[in-house]
């Protein structure tokens, strides 16, 4: 990777265009939220790392046009467009069953792969640094997530079955992904529903306060509209099909995540499957952002594949998450693209904080390498959508076998360098945001 050689101040000067163009609109809308994320962002390096993507593919943008591993098919994968280290946790798929698996496809696109790789070996070099880990510890833990993904591809490329590389799941998961898959299994929809919502008058209502927003009754109408047009996007094969739930009640809400914030979004209240107040289901309506890899891949016919954004978030997770959440879809609130889902009671994320000995953390990179590898290889002329009409696993597979010696040394030297890069850029968005130069706040 090269980065131009630039002092703290002309860094900052970047870093600050980087946001405006990531988050201008949105911080001009909501100035407080963003005020949050960014004291989240202000925490630690990694956190600042997750929180900027646009800045990562700033700082990758001339490989759009090749680089190492890269040719006309493998310049062109459906990619997570976010993959670090904490973006992995459970679901439960359309057949019912829990699953590990990379989670959060806000940022999915069409591109390099290898890029979905470099943002998560950077990601563990910083989590290295974070756990005190030496260089040459991180070195290894890259070399094993490198090998694990390239282990994967080459077995899906050349005539394993998919059924012969399960998923992580109950039956299949070690270690901590098995840890996340029994916690969420322990996890029920009542403690779910407890935790939004009230009985009032002998119905179930959203509670008030804990970031609920009451709706005037025009905006109302407007969700509603929304949701009966999301009804349209489900597939015919879901097996809990919305349109015979009925609605019980509407809210709205305000995102201040690291990657929400700004974002407005809305919870629907659904009727479950029998009069039983336990069975109730929520919805999340979120407007959908504009992917920062999109700014960064030129090609005409990628973009013109997507109605809008959150058609674009759905299109991409169905492509790369088999057996993706049946409650899945999108619609249209103000001209503006949503995306629609379940707000599940069976996700739990990837838990770092107490992942600390070696052999463990070296365990868990290489099962997010083989991860990673299924979900490239998903992705592709067998999704059932047209926008990658090839085999992306023996694309990948023979790009890598082209030059194999070199593919895990170039991920490593990779991660060493943008880690400290962010780890730099991290003190100085600490220093620019608490004297008051991100404009706007």
């Amino acid at each position: 990777m090269s980065v131009p050689q630039l002092n703290d101040e002309q860094r900052g000067d970047e870093i600050l265009a980087v946001f405006d163009t990531a988050f201008g609109e949105l911080l001009a809308a909501d100035p407080a939220a963003f005020r949050v994320k960014f004291r989240k962002m202000a925490a630690s390096a990694f956190a600042f790392y997750r929180g900027t993507a646009g800045l990562f593919y700033h700082d990758l943008d001339a490989e759009k046009r090749g680089g190492p591993y890269l040719d006309e098919r493998t310049s062109r994968v459906w990619i997570h467009g976010d993959l670090h280290a904490e973006n992995f946790g459970t679901y439960m798929d359309s057949n019912g069953r829990l699953v590990f698996n990379v989670n959060d496809f806000d940022e999915a696109y069409v591109g390099p792969f290898t890029w979905d790789l470099k943002r998560f070996a950077a990601s563990v070099a910083l989590i290295g640094y974070a756990k005190a880990l030496g260089d040459d510890q991180i070195t290894e833990l890259v070399r094993i997530y490198a090998g694990a993904y390239r282990a994967r591809i080459h077995a899906l490329a050349t005539g394993a079955k998919r059924d012969e590389v399960p998923p992580f799941t109950l039956d299949t998961a070690e270690g901590p992904l098995l840890g996340a898959l029994r916690a969420a299994r322990s996890l029920t929809r009542f403690e779910l529903l407890d935790s939004m919502t009230e009985i009032r008058d002998f119905e179930r209502r959203f509670a008030p306060g804990g970031g609920s927003i009451e709706l005037d009754a025009a905006t109302r109408y407007k969700v509603l509209a929304a949701f009966d047009g999301y009804l349209e996007t489900l597939p015919d094969a879901s097996l809990a099909r919305p349109d015979s739930y009925r609605v019980k009640d509407v809210v709205g809400r305000r995102g201040i995540g690291i990657g929400s914030a700004g974002l407005p979004s809305y919870n629907i209240l659904l009727e479950g499957h029998s009069d039983a107040l336990e069975n109730d289901v929520v919805i999340y309506i979120k407007q959908a952002q504009t992917p920062a890899v999109s700014r960064h891949i030129t090609d005409p016919a990628i973009a013109g594949y997507f109605q809008h954004e959150g058609h674009r978030t759905v299109i991409s997770q169905r492509a790369l998450q088999a057996h993706a959440d049946p409650w899945l879809g999108w619609t249209e609130l103000d001209g503006a693209g949503q995306l629609v889902a379940e707000v599940s009671p069976y996700a739990v994320d990837l838990d770092w904080s107490d992942i600390d000995d070696p052999e463990e953390i070296a365990a868990v990179v290489a099962d997010l390498g083989r991860a990673t590898a299924a979900m490239h290889a998903a992705a592709d002329d067998t999704s059932g959508e047209s926008l990658v009409p090839f085999s992306t696993e023996r694309a990948i597979d023979a790009a890598i076998a082209a030059d194999e010696a070199n593919f895990s040394e170039l991920l490593v030297s990779f991660a060493h360098d943008y880690g400290a890069r962010a780890r730099t850029d991290h003190q100085i968005f600490v220093d620019l945001f608490r004297n008051g130069r991100i404009p706007g706040l």
